[in-house]
């Protein structure tokens, strides 16, 4: 496969999914988003036995393109809703692949950026690197990556890392359970080696079979939790907060905000 936004390289057995747009910081683009469902799908259809994600130049993936934000001001509900879709298929797609993943991550990992760091079974952390779940800041609601948090971290740090919207750094990371281990930049590449060869080392029926029983005891609340994301991430981006948000991004000043109606709990 041809690709423009990722590089897709394997040796050994082990493939690696490259980020490659490092003058933007590997920000995503719908072009990337579908790139990297294609490379998962590839994947999960080949003879591989560990996928490594890694990104190329100073970061891991800072999230969402600039040029993407600019674009969200014009488009309507049905646009944003295939938005929606697209980014959970690709969370998906590395979350149910069949192999084990490991993610290199020696920058910053920030939005969506955190989420494919965080999806993976193993992340691989440099000193360096942070993780941050921003979207709150600039008026978005941070819906598809919320499902996948919880089931890592739990509800009363996920809440922690989505409501403040802050950022943390890979010791804090570790801590939290996002992170598996932390490695100097220089020793990055061979631990993610390492741990890949203990993994081919197993065996790959019982890799699999683990991987879709693990998948499978999580799948009713994750199909669930998904598509209440899709609700409230397509709901999200008709606000008022969400368009200045954006403006306010853009124009390199602080938000004001809207000051609303009480929030309201939901019946069920």
């Amino acid at each position: 496969m041809d690709f423009k936004t990722i590089v897709v390289a394997e040796s050994a057995s082990i493939r690696t999914i490259t980020l490659n747009r490092p003058k933007r910081r590997n920000a995503m683009t719908p072009e990337m988003q579908m790139e990297l469902i294609a490379a998962l799908e590839d994947a999960a259809a080949s003879n591989c036995r560990v996928l490594v994600l890694a990104g190329a130049g100073e970061a891991f993936c800072s999230g969402l393109d600039l040029s993407e934000l600019q674009a969200m001001q014009d488009k309507d509900v049905a646009l944003h809703r295939r938005d929606a879709e697209r980014i959970a298929r690709l969370f998906l797609a590395l979350y149910e692949l069949p192999m084990p993943t490991i993610a290199a991550v020696h920058g910053a990992a920030i939005a969506g950026g955190a989420g494919l760091a965080t999806i993976c079974d193993f992340t691989l952390a440099t000193p360096a690197a942070q993780f941050g779940f921003t979207e709150a800041r600039i008026g978005f609601v941070p819906a598809l990556v919320s499902a996948f948090l919880a089931l890592q971290v739990g509800d009363k740090r996920s809440r922690d890392l989505l409501l403040t919207g802050r950022l943390i750094d890979a010791a804090e990371a570790y801590r939290m359970g996002l992170v598996s281990e932390i490695v100097g930049p220089e020793e990055l590449t061979q631990h993610v080696r390492a741990l890949a060869e203990v993994l081919i080392a197993n065996s790959p029926e019982s890799l699999k079979a683990t991987k879709r029983l693990m998948a499978a005891q999580n799948g009713a609340w994750l199909d669930t939790a998904v598509a209440e994301a899709l609700e409230a991430n397509a709901q999200s981006r008709e606000t008022a907060d969400f368009r200045e948000g954006i403006t306010a991004f853009l124009e390199k000043r602080k938000p004001v905000w809207a000051k609303g109606s009480p929030a309201r709990p939901r019946r069920r």
